[in-house]
């Protein structure tokens, strides 16, 4: 009798993971994105990134996600700058988080924040948006504060 049980429950485990990541791709099929590059240095970085600019779209983020790309990414826009701080509940895969000031300019980066964690992670001090990107990205393209960020949000002045 247990080993059904246990088969049953593995097999609604199965169906729900299989109806959660189909609603990930249709979500994610659906997302419109725009263009968002970095100035770091040298060096400038491309991505495309969904706009989180509402509190439900907020609230979701990338919640339930397996994988994001390299060059992609989300933006959560707060349209003034105020002090925010942000967790990882339902966030499957490690990020990180860009804290960006209204002019555009990197104020903090919090590196490979832990998934499903709910420890918030405060920016530190006021800012307008937060960049999530896919975890080590940052360190990896050598992401500063003071780096430069440019898209619809922060336009090249």
């Amino acid at each position: 009798m247990t080993d059904t049980l246990i088969g049953r429950r593995s097999l609604l485990g199965l169906a729900g993971a299989a109806a959660l990541l189909g609603s990930q791709a249709t979500a994610m099929a659906k997302a419109v994105v725009e263009p968002l590059e970095i100035a770091s240095g040298k060096r400038r970085t491309k991505f495309l990134v969904e706009i989180a600019d509402d509190d439900a779209e907020r609230e979701r983020g990338l919640m339930f996600r397996t994988h994001l790309a390299p060059d992609r990414g989300m933006l959560f826009d707060f349209k003034t700058e105020r002090e925010v701080a942000f967790w990882m509940k339902n966030t499957l895969i490690p990020l990180d988080m860009v804290y960006i000031r209204a002019n555009g300019k990197i104020f903090s980066i919090a590196a490979n924040a832990v998934p499903g964690s709910l420890v918030p992670i405060p920016s530190g001090g006021p800012v307008r948006a937060v960049l999530e990107i896919a975890g080590g990205r940052a360190a990896q393209l050598g992401l500063l504060p003071g780096d430069h960020v440019f898209s619809r949000i922060f336009p090249r002045g």
